[in-house]
């Protein structure tokens, strides 16, 4: 398959695009990362999504030591081609490091942020 595709994105400066992954089944929005040429290409090729750690570097499979993989339903590209969504199937329900089904669950009330999710899965478990 040609990857003459990944050239329509617009990249950003230091060659990322940003990725909102999104539940299939239900819509809600479960986290937001960053994804380089190569991780987006083999998101596509693999069927999982596979994001660019800003922090560690590095490519990042989604799920390979939690187990919470993100399986690939759809790949939508916006208006101003600068933002990928991906809606994905959620392994094991759990989309956040913190144990928690996404990453967005704090809530601004009265100018404070209170979390307002639950912690399904103590990350101590999860990560070894």
């Amino acid at each position: 398959m040609s990857k003459q595709w990944l050239d329509e994105i617009k990249w950003t400066d230091d060659g990322l695009v940003p990725v909102i992954a999104q539940d299939d089944s239900s819509g809600e929005v479960l986290m937001f990362a960053w994804m380089n040429r190569e991780s987006l290409a083999l998101t596509v090729e693999e069927g999982k999504a596979i994001y660019w750690s800003r922090s560690r570097g590095k490519l990042w499979r989604k799920g390979e030591e939690s187990g919470h993989e993100q399986i690939i339903k759809d790949i939508r590209l916006d208006c101003d081609n600068d933002v990928i969504l991906i809606s994905v199937e959620q392994k094991g329900g759990i989309a956040c490091h913190t144990g928690r089904r996404r990453c967005f669950y704090k809530q601004l009330q009265d100018g404070e942020w209170v979390t307002v999710e639950p912690v399904i899965k103590d990350p101590g478990e999860i990560y070894k």
